[in-house]
């Protein structure tokens, strides 16, 4: 089995992992509500899509 023949500094193996990082997901406003959603989805709190409702929500 294959053994490194230096060691990997701190700095040379946080350059490597720049790039695996999570970024938070992307939301829109809704024409509707102005609550905000996910894109391409139905709203979650009026059920409209596309000026369409998509889903039947409970109304307090």
């Amino acid at each position: 089995m294959a053994l490194p023949k230096r060691k990997i500094s701190k700095s040379r193996r946080d350059k490597r992992r720049t790039h695996q990082k999570i970024d938070a997901p992307t939301t829109v406003t809704c024409p509707e509500c102005g609550e905000a959603m996910l894109p391409h989805h139905a709203c979650p709190s009026c059920g409209s899509y596309k000026g369409r409702t998509a889903t039947e929500t409970e109304k307090d």
